[in-house]
């Protein structure tokens, strides 16, 4: 699996556990899926995610996409 899945599947699941808390252990769990979802927002004008950071440090591949954006942001400067 690539870099974007793995994201994308964490965030699902922290979502999902967050709700499943709220509901049935704390209300004060939503607040943990608020601040997921502040997160993904946050990432969609700063393309910075902490995930993606330790995601990239554990060695996960980038999606073929992002390599070429790499790439590319490289030769510009």
């Amino acid at each position: 699996m690539t870099l974007d899945r793995y994201l994308r599947m964490m965030a699902g699941f922290f979502v999902l556990l967050s709700l499943a808390l709220g509901y049935w252990v704390s209300p004060y769990w939503f607040l943990f899926t608020a601040f997921v979802g502040l997160n993904l927002f946050q990432s969609a004008f700063t393309n910075w995610c902490p995930a993606m950071t330790i995601l990239k440090k554990l060695g996960v591949p980038m999606c073929e996409h992002e390599v070429q954006q790499h790439r590319m942001e490289a030769h510009s400067h």
